[in-house]
């Protein structure tokens, strides 16, 4: 019997869910060890413990299935999250052994959910933050004091931490950091004993803010070697000065300006419905690098009425179209696009059907051709975020045939365009509410009037 193929961390090649699931029960073995090392607990004591932990990482494994389940088939963005609660527990494990129990307070637990909410979003940072502190309430000597200010200051980081990609951002989370662990603590002191509280314990504070410092080159390692993409990173793709859009809006400027308006539709639906709106941008802004091979062969960058596609064949026009999302891929991967990037590029078409020279097929021979001979390869969009993207492009480009750009023609536009793609079964895999569908819908209808307004004709001087 030949052995089973190895992939990520050297499991088996099972299902993508399986082995996050695996990863769990990893973590939870792991974690129930780290907790009982060094004390004399009894049998009763340890089964407890495995009971707590178990329960714990049960409520965050259920958050990722009921809320990020497209998490659930990426597993080491799984286990980048369980990665940063088992190395907070080993770090705080070696400082309640080997220090005062004071120390506990250096370890800048902050910077859990700072790095959760850089890769992920704020409600999973949120929930990570919870399952850690839980977990440390079982090792410090003085669990509620540690679990209250920790939740409070780690809470406090979320809500400040939104550009994060500034430098200034992470200098003012750090000062609100130590205010915060000196104020949560001087309170709790108190209350429970006024003599413990020392001016001295501020140099303790200081230093854990200092550390959230750390998050800079810890979030520059993490997405090296953990393949992850960091608002920094998507700021600085977006930015029109890169190589790779330079060369799109010098060698097909048609598809450059089609690109900064999809961005601008789908940047404005995304922060709409609370997607990744930097993510959607940077996605927009290179969806069609592909078409910067054989350019002229689209419809924005052509010059005059002749189109290369009169002198050929439907088919043939086809697979040319097509084959600018394989071209875009490929592209993107010789510039380093991140992953994250590149799905825009290879899902904005989905699996639908280049129906414009199907039509032409139908009309030249008088047959129905093999529909796989015109459909584009896929994936079909996986997130909202590809989604958004998506509808965006097709009405930005349905919107230019347009003759009459009048309110109602502009409703109908958008309601036909996403109608037919769910229809064709695009966004099955998306977790797109009918709210979020009907929010989209009414931002693009909103945009594209102002994009389209009619201009007052000024009368010519004489």
């Amino acid at each position: 019997m030949a052995p089973l193929k190895r992939g990520f961390l050297g499991l088996p090649r099972l299902k993508k869910s399986v082995k996050s699931f695996l990863l769990f029960v990893f973590a939870v073995l792991l974690s129930v060890i780290i907790i009982v090392y060094g004390t004399e607990k009894s049998g009763s004591e340890v089964v407890g413990t495995t009971i707590i932990t178990l329960s714990c990482y049960l409520v965050l494994f259920f958050y990722i299935y009921q809320f990020r389940s497209g998490l659930l088939q990426i597993p080491y963005k799984v286990f980048f999250i369980l990665l940063a609660i088992v190395s907070f527990l080993v770090i705080t494990k070696v400082v309640v052994l080997t220090s005062d129990d004071r120390f506990v307070y250096i370890i800048p637990i902050a910077i859990i959910p700072l790095v959760i909410r850089t890769f992920f979003d704020a409600r999973t940072a949120f929930f990570t933050l919870i399952i850690e502190l839980m977990l440390l309430g079982m090792v410090v000597p003085d669990p509620y004091g540690f679990i209250l200010i920790n939740f409070i200051v780690g809470m406090m980081s979320i809500f400040v931490s939104d550009h994060i990609y500034r430098k200034t951002r992470i200098l003012f989370t750090s000062v609100v950091v130590i205010l915060n662990y000196w104020l949560v603590y001087s309170g709790i002191s108190l209350i429970f004993d006024p003599e413990s509280l020392f001016l001295s314990d501020f140099s303790i504070f200081a230093v854990n803010g200092a550390l959230l410092l750390l998050c800079y080159p810890l979030i520059s390692l993490f997405e090296k070697y953990f393949l992850m993409i960091s608002d920094a990173t998507l700021l600085s793709l977006s930015d029109k000065a890169q190589p790779l859009l330079r060369k799109l809006a010098d060698e097909a400027p048609g598809t450059f300006h089609h690109s900064m308006q999809v961005a601008n539709l789908a940047e404005e639906a995304a922060r709409e419905i609370g997607a990744n709106t930097m993510l959607v941008r940077a996605g927009a802004l290179y969806h069609d690098i592909g078409k910067i091979a054989g350019s002229n062969y689209f419809t924005e960058n052509q010059t005059d009425d002749n189109s290369p596609h009169d002198d050929l064949d439907p088919q043939e026009s086809a697979s040319i179209i097509i084959s600018h999302v394989k071209k875009g891929v490929v592209l993107g991967k010789n510039y380093k696009l991140p992953r994250e990037v590149i799905d825009f590029i290879s899902t904005h078409h989905g699996t639908s059907v280049a129906y414009f020279f199907y039509k032409r097929y139908m009309d030249k021979y008088g047959v129905r051709p093999e529909e796989k001979d015109f459909t584009y390869p896929g994936p079909k969009p996986f997130s909202k975020e590809t989604a958004i993207v998506m509808m965006a492009d097709s009405v930005e480009a349905a919107s230019r045939s347009l003759t009459d750009f009048s309110e109602t023609s502009i409703d109908n536009l958008v309601e036909k365009i996403i109608f037919m793609q769910e229809q064709d079964g695009q966004y099955s895999e998306v977790p797109l509410t009918y709210k979020d569908m009907s929010d989209i819908k009414s931002v693009f209808k909103r945009m594209l009037s102002n994009m389209h307004h009619v201009r007052v004709v000024y009368p010519e001087r004489e």
